[in-house]
């Protein structure tokens, strides 16, 4: 999936499937940590990739966060 994509669907959620995806985005993370930790990892560039999804859930849930204040 490219990134474009994977923007929109995010943006699409609301916030409880954003909370949703974050929680499974930072097990996925602490797994790569713990392979990359005890040299299992073969795919050192997924890390950064969990990384910046983080990063892009994060700020829509404080976007969205935003907008419910606003109204």
């Amino acid at each position: 999936m490219k990134t474009s994509e994977a923007k929109k669907a995010l943006a699409g959620k609301n916030a409880a499937e954003l909370q949703t995806e974050l929680e499974a985005l930072l097990k996925e993370q602490f797994g790569l940590r713990m392979q990359a930790a005890t040299q299992q990892l073969t795919n050192n560039a997924k890390l950064n990739g969990v990384r910046k999804g983080i990063a892009r859930v994060r700020t829509l849930i404080h976007q969205k966060k935003a907008e419910g204040t606003k109204a």
